[in-house]
């Protein structure tokens, strides 16, 4: 089924690639893209000699400095890979830091000189980091001194451990580095561990509900819609870490959908299939709670599919939402970000083909994506750890739980690249959802926002245009952390910020300029938003579902061990 269609012709425009946001993970990254990059900023530097020049005598001077010990040239404040103590100490490693950081630094800055447009700027410079970072003389063993210390300590035995590491990597993990050690993670044994059970399931999802921790609880429930792309349980990872735990200790009646992991069997599912799945599990949440209303969460692409509802629900007149929340959601996919420098036209139709030809969208090829998007932490860190140090890597819960990789069916796959393309939610009615046309400026529910201040995934700026919008009451909160981090935010971090500002301008720069900064987590202020439209306290049930949802599996399921 089609689901994502335009509601009016959108012409084709010789910049298109200007508008693609957020594609990255949905395109994929290429060998050959980069290459293409970094052989226009090489035809770029050879048609402009100066630039060249200019940075080779910058380059020597500075290694003729270094060579006599007066550079100033040292790492960035928070640079992992030359913490160990030798390089500070040890007079060769130390120019061989200040030689590589300056070879580095020089090279990146051509791009900057050679007056590229934005958009080959921008991939230059990532093609450009990846080879400087792979370049890193940590990644290496002689260049290493942790590294050489530790295959001195051992006799040898880390160097045989890391070998085995590899070639393990290299038969089962497509020659990445792995990232986590996943065995001590089961679902349902040692994460997804809140009780509840399924009451309800179609052949798109599941929905669990969970059971109460309250003797009393609100009287409207709130359902959580995750994103297609990842499994739900990132809400329900551990005691003390669950998101689940802590809305049910506030009396708020908790569900959660919980996908099914598509097949190619599942090829044709687009996301009108989706749509009419979550209205299904609204029909059954609203049942199995004894209310007229809910309230929604959703995180991330669940975000984006539940903006599609909202849009439809408000134009067929169905007031059943009282309130939504949409965690770390790119309502504007244009904002400029590093994930979406290589999608263009020609890149976003090759990938709809070859999603069609597979008949989904790999989990795995993914979270490839993601990972070279951030070379230094998901890959090198890893590689370094693995293969030279001769460590397991190490086990936990977030990595574990991204690890577990869900597929995209081809059309939902393909319907997502058309609002990465047309980015249809910033235009009234442009597109359509079930038939219906999307018009945010008409849905009036009151809308709680977060965005996250470092995320590369979705950039902050693209989630606080939900303030700009939504027709009705948007509430937008800002926290100081990443994609993920900001995800899994409990209580008790005392790291923890979030940024509020109730003045919601057009310019994302000037309200965060003009907001105050908070201590603590988002969960707390969600929370106090969320219980103040969730209705009056009534004796919390004593079992799960209803005669006409009755429980049918205990939490967490059966489509999330898929």
């Amino acid at each position: 089924m089609t689901s994502v269609r335009r509601a009016e012709s959108v012409p084709e425009r010789e910049h298109a690639a200007a508008t693609i946001g957020g594609a990255n993970p949905f395109v994929g990254l290429s060998r050959g893209q980069v290459a293409a990059a970094a052989g226009r900023w090489a035809a770029h530097l050879v048609a402009d000699p100066a630039v060249a020049t200019d940075h080779a005598l910058r380059l020597a001077g500075g290694l003729v400095r270094i060579a006599a010990g007066a550079s100033t040239v040292e790492p960035e404040r928070g640079d992992r890979r030359f913490v160990d103590a030798t390089f500070a100490t040890n007079p060769v490693y130390h120019r061989l830091l200040q030689a590589y950081l300056l070879w580095r630094a020089e090279l990146l800055a051509t791009v900057d000189d050679l007056h590229l447009d934005e958009r080959s700027a921008d991939r230059a410079r990532f093609a450009l980091s990846l080879l400087t970072e792979a370049a890193a003389p940590t990644n290496t063993l002689l260049g290493n001194p942790s590294a050489m210390k530790r295959a001195r300590d051992t006799r040898g035995t880390s160097l045989v451990r890391g070998a085995r590491h590899m070639l393990g990597d290299l038969r089962h993990n497509g020659g990445m580095p792995s990232m986590v050690d996943r065995r001590p993670f089961k679902v349902g044994v040692t994460v997804a561990l809140s009780p509840g059970s399924v009451v309800f399931r179609n052949e798109v999802l599941e929905l669990i509900q969970y059971l109460p921790s309250t003797t009393r609880i609100r009287e409207r429930p709130t359902l959580l819609i995750p994103p297609q792309i990842n499994k739900y349980y990132v809400i329900d990872l551990a005691p003390g870490r669950s998101f689940v735990e802590h809305a049910v200790a506030k009396g708020i009646p908790f569900y959660t959908v919980s996908w099914r992991n598509p097949t190619p069997a599942q090829r044709d599912w687009g996301l009108d299939t989706y749509l009419e799945a979550v209205l299904e599990a609204i029909d059954a949440t609203l049942e199995v709670a004894r209310s007229d209303q809910l309230n929604i969460l959703s995180m991330c692409a669940g975000g984006l599919t539940t903006a599609c509802l909202l849009g439809y629900m408000s134009a067929v007149g169905d007031q059943r939402i009282s309130a939504a929340s949409l965690v770390v959601t790119a309502i504007d996919v244009a904002v400029r970000s590093q994930m979406n420098i290589f999608a263009s036209p020609p890149t976003v139709a090759a990938a709809r083909r070859a999603s069609a030809r597979r008949g989904v969208l790999p989990g795995s090829s993914m979270a490839r994506v993601f990972a070279w998007m951030r070379p230094n932490d998901l890959v090198w860190n890893y590689w370094v750890n693995n293969y030279l140090l001769g460590e397991p890597p190490p086990a936990f819960d977030i990595l574990a739980w991204n690890g577990d990789t869900t597929n995209l069916p081809a059309q939902l796959h393909s319907d997502f690249l058309d609002m990465f393309v047309d980015n249809p939610l910033v235009r009234p009615k442009g597109m359509m959802a079930l038939g219906s046309p999307v018009d945010l400026s008409a849905v009036t529910c009151d809308v709680y926002a977060l965005g996250a201040l470092t995320d590369h995934i979705v950039p902050w700026q693209g989630a606080y245009q939900a303030t700009q919008l939504f027709g009705g009451a948007t509430r937008f909160v800002l926290s100081s952390s990443g994609h993920i981090q900001a995800i899994v935010n409990p209580p008790g971090n005392p790291r923890a910020r979030y940024f509020l500002n109730e003045d919601y301008v057009a310019d994302p720069a000037a309200w965060l300029k003009g907001a105050t900064e908070q201590a603590g987590t988002w969960w707390e202020d969600w929370g106090s938003w969320t219980i103040e439209r969730s209705g009056d306290e009534r004796p919390a049930p004593t079992r799960a579902g209803s005669r006409r949802h009755p429980a049918l599996d205990p939490a967490p399921g059966t489509y999330v061990r898929e």
